[in-house]
């Protein structure tokens, strides 16, 4: 990773200002000698935990003016499943925008968009979005695929033993699908990649889990496959384990466009150009020339898909939904398409290949989560797919909104009234 010296010279220069060499090394030196003061740690969120807690940071003067503001000595013992030395809770504002017609294969309707942002002007701009699609009739969109994958992978002193342990793996994929079926009521075992290097084997295992995200479960029935791998196997590993990051768990990777991970889905909506004026104070000739412009600029800069700020919406959904907020990483990966039809309508698509979403399990129970999951109103059946789906939708009406404000030129001027100036 390179470092340009002319741009950061100043950082070396206030790393040695006023110190020797000896200094220096004094400064950045591990520091055994000094007392270590333990933290009351621990997963309990009662009463008395908590207060713990706060006696030990309330120790510091500087932390008694967040006291308040981080807990007031209410009932935290809704959280105690999702987190570890609780203090309190952090408030973001939750709005909405919306509702949005999505006509889906598992979500038809017209659906709100709950969003938890400290950032002004984004629930605005997701609002006009979804407008503008409900009034050209709503968006189209399918689940493709689905899958949620963890990569075990393990080491062997040959590669002819790797050889016959994966010739084995493919043989008794069915007894592993039992092991994994053991260990949970909705996850199953759909699918196993196999990919080598050198004498190191990587097992690529697809899992579908249901209703719920399901990145627990599938590694619980990871676990459970390769203890049974390890029983039963002709060939054992010098060392193995269950996660050996070939997966894409968290992280943008080019494996998102050549399988899934979550569940992939793709929207659709053709925008009449009169819709386009009025809503988006433009054309669409003007939005396909900034959306091919910014396509490139993506494609120069490296970016992994071409977008323009999916994050934006599934952060702010994730947040107010109890999705794992980390999955952001992952999920903001896709491509979107503007095109001008014969008629002179816009053609807009996006699709994202990993949407790791659930609505049952992690934070999706906890109490101001499960609101916002049903002030959605999503169908009984499929919920988690029917949610994926909308969450494409709004990452469409995102696209649309921004595109829109950069090809009209008031991108600049609506952030400042929104947010400087507001």
């Amino acid at each position: 990773m390179m470092t340009y010296v002319n741009k950061n010279k100043h950082f070396s220069d206030d790393l040695l200002k006023d110190k020797t060499a000896q200094n220096l090394y004094s400064a950045l030196s591990s520091d055994i000698k000094a007392p270590y003061i333990k933290f009351p740690n621990g997963s309990g969120c009662d009463v008395v935990a908590v207060n713990k807690r706060w006696d030990h940071l309330l120790k510091d003067k500087n932390n008694k003016k967040h006291a308040a503001s981080l807990y007031s000595g209410e009932d935290l013992s809704a959280y105690a499943s999702n987190i570890e030395n609780c203090i309190g809770t952090v408030k973001v504002p939750v709005g909405v925008a919306g509702p949005i017609r999505v006509k889906g294969t598992y979500a038809q309707g017209d659906f709100l968009l709950p969003m938890a942002t400290t950032e002004a002007a984004l629930i605005a701009s997701y609002h006009r979005g979804s407008v503008l699609i409900s009034k050209a009739g709503g968006c189209s969109a399918i689940l493709i695929s689905e899958g949620v994958s963890r990569s075990p992978a393990f080491a062997f002193n040959s590669i002819e033993n790797l050889a016959i342990f994966s010739h084995w793996v493919l043989l008794n994929k069915d007894k592993l699908s039992d092991a994994a079926k053991q260990t949970s009521n909705y996850c199953r075992l759909i699918d196993i990649s196999i990919a080598s290097e050198g004498n190191h084997l990587y097992l690529l295992c697809d899992f579908t889990t249901g209703d719920a995200a399901g990145q627990n479960m599938v590694t619980i029935a990871t676990q459970a496959i390769c203890e049974y791998i390890i029983a039963n196997t002709p060939v054992q590993p010098e060392y193995w384990f269950v996660e050996a990051n070939c997966s894409g768990d968290k992280k943008s990777t080019a494996q998102s466009y050549t399988s899934v991970r979550g569940k992939k889905v793709s929207v659709e909506v053709n925008i009449p150009e009169k819709l386009v004026k009025r809503f988006l104070h433009t054309t669409p000739q003007r939005m396909v020339d900034c959306w091919r412009m910014s396509a490139l600029g993506g494609v120069m800069s490296g970016t992994m898909g071409v977008q323009g700020h999916y994050a934006n919406s599934l952060a702010a959904m994730f947040i107010a939904c109890g999705q794992d907020a980390a999955c952001v990483a992952e999920a903001a990966v896709g491509i979107t398409r503007f095109e001008l039809r014969a008629d002179g309508s816009l053609y807009c698509a996006v699709t994202l290949p990993n949407l790791i979403v659930g609505t049952v399990g992690g934070g999706t129970k906890l109490p101001s989560q499960r609101a916002c999951l049903e002030m959605m109103n999503l169908p009984k059946e499929n919920q988690a797919r029917a949610f994926a789906e909308v969450c494409a939708a709004a990452a469409l009406a995102g696209e649309i909104s921004i595109i829109g404000s950069l090809a009209a030129g008031d991108f600049t001027s609506a952030h400042k009234s929104l947010a400087r100036d507001r």
